[in-house]
């Protein structure tokens, strides 16, 4: 079975505002509710390519009960642990003012709650995979991606980490199966400025050297670097088309890299589908769809073996 944890999900409030004022009574002209997250956005591309998964993680108050509601219809498992104090966050999101956010604080997350998370998590086991995806609220202990991994150490259980610097280097020791920092990320835990897909080859290599089974750097207009488990670079540069919406593109390449691993246990195959889910969401309004990737797909040109 396929998981993702989403620590303090969202239910994003997507408006559009023309000739926006401050101090003004403003109208929208666009408005969505969608819920939101790493985890969750991992989710749902993966039900869009028809892989069934399970989300955990934390839900409270009455925009919990809609982040549960608008994920069980798309057809995604209820993992969520309800908090019975607080509420959820609602993240307002102004699409007409240059990707403008007020995002919410969400609840406080007990010791009580991380525990009952952890026991969840506990019946992992062979060929489980699990999504690890973003930051920890500040009501968690920051090692809360160290203390899952060190928990389901040993049992088989595939894990993906799509964290930031200190995050991501805490659990390299874990061995995660797979790790995408984009490639600022990766320039900011080596002190380097790294532009070019070739300048990302020997430092996404000492992440590998690190613990990492397999890096996957995103690069936006540049493409995308990958060093496979068996130290092989595979590097394709960006799909043609539009940028419309970058939001979730870096959670749509990991899912759709894992469904092409799942698939046929293929690298190459594995790391064409994660830059055709991650270019699909970015060239879309939403989360990129199975056909919309599959679009993609096909203009995908990798060079291997390096």
């Amino acid at each position: 079975m396929i998981y993702t944890v989403t620590f303090n999900p969202s239910l994003d409030y997507i408006v559009s505002v023309e000739n926006f004022q401050l101090g003004l009574t403003n109208r929208t002209s666009s408005e969505m509710l969608l819920p939101g997250g790493k985890g969750i956005n991992v989710s749902t591309v993966l039900m869009n390519l028809g892989i069934e998964n399970t989300a955990l993680g934390f839900a409270a108050g009455f925009v919990g009960d809609e982040i549960v509601r608008q994920m069980e219809e798309m057809g995604v498992q209820n993992g969520f642990i309800r908090i019975e104090e607080g509420v959820s966050r609602i993240n307002l999101k102004l699409k007409s003012i240059d990707g403008t956010e007020i995002n919410g604080q969400g609840p406080v997350i007990s010791p009580k709650h991380v525990e009952e998370l952890m026991k969840r998590l506990d019946r992992l086991g062979e060929g489980d995979v699990l999504f690890l995806s973003g930051s920890i609220p500040a009501s968690m202990p920051d090692d809360a991606y160290q203390k899952i991994m060190e928990r389901l150490d040993g049992r088989g259980v595939q894990i993906i980490v799509d964290a930031t610097k200190d995050l991501l280097m805490k659990v390299l020791e874990y061995h995660p199966f797979l790790i995408k920092p984009n490639n600022h990320e990766l320039g900011e835990i080596f002190d380097v400025e790294l532009r070019t897909r070739e300048e990302v080859i020997p430092y996404a290599k000492k992440l590998q050297e690190k613990g990492a089974v397999n890096v996957l750097v995103s690069m936006a207009g540049e493409g995308a670097v990958f060093i496979d488990a068996n130290g092989d670079v595979h590097m394709a540069p960006a799909p043609r088309g539009t940028l419309v919406n970058g939001v979730g593109a870096g959670d749509s390449m990991v899912a759709g890299f894992m469904a092409g691993w799942l698939e046929k246990q293929d690298y190459e195959h594995a790391f064409c589908m994660g830059v055709s889910a991650g270019s699909a969401s970015a060239f879309s309004e939403h989360l990129a769809t199975k056909a919309e990737i599959e679009t993609v797909y096909q203009q995908v040109r990798v060079i291997s073996n390096l």
